[in-house]
């Protein structure tokens, strides 16, 4: 057996018994350990006085190694720039037991992986997607790399037969992508995987934009492959002309329905996915209008918008705020100071904390252990929403019918997960203990821990172990977007000035639209620069610009002149 250590500072005081001659730049031995191997490798050590990068030793008899000291954190040499900054939450390195996490979330999509169209399974053995759970795959991906479970090479290889599905996804009515796929032939479903389709999600959508942003920001070279993916798409009845987001679903006379689309915690979150991309959802991105319910003296905000009328239920649940503050900080799209312990969303930071202590305070009340989210059941109703208020009642668990389902309320891991990697409390710290080892080391995490005793939720998907998976980078390298690169965009580009654009509602990005309000004293040049009119004389305006003195005396060409040639006969000389 070989240990390859990853930096100097993960080498405790080692002794090697049969090779006494060997020792390392660490220092102390108190409450040594043993490990009995036949081969190692230690790195920076000094054999004899001589200093090496490594020396491996090898006995045809195991080794007693003893080792005191020893930190238990793993160091990984990945990342972007700054980003392992100082961050709100847990700070630092993985430790032994956290990076076998990793691998265990990141064995879920290496056995439900489909090699024909690059996407995985969103639950289990079942071959169906959706854009949230695929953007999850792709955050397990970026994690699992940053955090050295797999190589570039399989990072590249997984990546590039992704983007190349979702360029060439048959999108729902040509506009954007189906709400479900077939994730062995990529084609569009219904709910039961059957070919057809069944609409658009704004919600998934805007996830997906989220991860793509994260994609290629952290790896330029994916940039063009991950830009054309949007770039087909019809995002006309995505986004309202006042900033709001609509998603859409086929009738039961087939007729296409388009709606309003997110809640409070969602729609924000969503939204901020369009926005990094240029698109503009100042509703979206809004509270309003909003509503508190108090629960145990913290005033909980949930939309306010009626549910009898508008025909969506307000469940008030853990995932909307922990995705914001694992991926995003809690920060504005345009938020590039990579600051972790600001977030520039404030009000999202302030709803998160209220979120996260309301659950703390159940179980400080109840002796509950609490960590509220939507997820996956085993057998009948498949799915619920296990929200921390809904319908006017705290710790209501409602399935997508609005049937109360107490004995489906569960800890769900990746809520878990995410608080504990978000906020370093006690109360986390028991919630990591809670489902930390519920997972099957060849399929990844469970969902969760039934609340009533019942075990745990038999089920592996994606959007849990994705999910786990970012919170471990998170605690690593903070918030994972970071908006570093300044490289020219694709995306911005391409059919800048034409309708292409404007027929897919494509954000002007090579345009810069100045706020009236302060239109004094602003300049704005004219798409024909004053230093381009040679015949006229430019008179700049507030509009177009104008021309006078117009003539054609100027030029910059001398007129041609005939060139000379021998005559094709000579005449005799009079």
């Amino acid at each position: 057996m070989k240990i390859s250590t990853f930096t100097n500072k993960l080498m405790a005081p080692l002794v090697a018994t049969a090779f006494a001659m060997v020792s390392t730049t660490a220092v102390s031995q108190e409450g040594a350990n043993t490990l009995d191997l036949q081969q190692i490798t230690i790195d920076n050590v000094t054999v004899d006085g001589a200093e090496f990068n490594s020396v491996t030793i090898t006995s045809q008899s195991p080794l007693t190694i003893e080792y005191g000291g020893v930190s238990t954190m793993r160091e990984c040499e990945r990342g972007i720039g700054d980003a392992s900054t100082v961050h709100f939450g847990r700070n630092g390195v993985l430790t032994e037991r956290e990076f076998e996490m990793a691998n265990v979330a990141w064995s879920y999509f290496e056995r439900y992986f489909q090699e024909e169209t690059g996407l995985v399974n969103a639950v289990g053995n079942y071959p169906s997607t959706t854009l949230w759970d695929t953007a999850s795959y792709i955050s397990a991906m970026v994690a699992a790399y940053e955090l050295c479970v797999i190589d570039k090479r399989e990072f590249d290889t997984r990546v590039t037969r992704l983007t190349n599905t979702l360029r060439n996804l048959d999108l729902f009515r040509g506009e954007a992508p189906n709400k479900v796929y077939n994730t062995q032939t990529g084609a569009k479903v219904n709910y039961a995987n059957e070919e057809g389709e069944v609409g658009m999600s704004a919600l998934d959508i805007g996830r997906m934009l989220v991860w793509l942003r994260i994609l290629k920001e952290r790896h330029p070279h994916l940039a063009n492959s991950v830009d054309n993916i949007p770039m087909r798409w019809n995002f006309c009845n995505l986004v309202s002309d006042d900033g709001r987001m609509y998603g859409s679903f086929v009738q039961g006379d087939g007729e296409i329905r388009y709606v309003q689309e997110g809640r409070l915690g969602y729609e924000e979150y969503a939204a901020k996915g369009f926005a990094l991309w240029g698109f503009d959802v100042p509703r979206a991105l809004s509270p309003e209008p909003l509503n508190y319910t108090t629960i145990y003296g913290i005033d909980v905000p949930y939309d306010g918008r009626d549910p009898r009328i508008f025909k969506n239920q307000n469940y008030v649940l853990t995932e909307g705020y922990i995705l914001d503050g694992l991926e995003l900080g809690w920060d504005l799209p345009t938020d590039r100071s990579g600051d972790g312990m600001t977030a520039s969303h404030g009000w999202r930071a302030e709803f998160a904390n209220r979120i996260y202590l309301v659950q703390q305070r159940r179980y400080e009340q109840t002796g509950i252990i609490t960590a509220r989210s939507e997820h996956q059941v085993d057998g009948r109703p498949y799915f619920v929403y296990d929200s921390i208020f809904a319908d006017g009642y705290a710790w209501n668990t409602l399935d997508p019918t609005g049937e109360y389902q107490p004995d489906r309320a569960a800890v769900a891991a990746k809520a878990a997960i995410g608080l504990w990697a978000l906020w370093d409390t006690d109360y986390t710290d028991l919630l990591f203990e809670t489902v930390a080892d519920l997972y099957d080391p060849e399929l990844g995490f469970f969902e969760g821990l039934y609340e009533n005793g019942n075990g745990y939720i038999p089920l592996q998907t994606a959007n849990n172990n994705g999910i786990i998976l970012a919170a471990l980078l998170y605690k690593v390298q903070g918030p994972i977007l970071q908006q570093t690169s300044d490289n020219t965009q694709y995306w911005d580009t391409a059919y800048a000035g034409t309708d292409l654009r404007d027929n897919k509602c494509h954000p002007r990005q090579m345009e810069e639209v100045v706020n009236c309000c302060n239109c004094a004293g602003v300049e704005i040049p004219p798409v024909i620069p004053l230093e381009e009119f040679t015949y006229c004389r430019p008179v700049p305006t507030g509009g177009e610009t104008a021309a006078t003195d117009c003539g054609t005396e100027e030029h910059n060409f001398p007129l041609p002149e005939p060139r000379a040639v021998l005559p094709q006969s000579c005449s005799l000389p009079q």
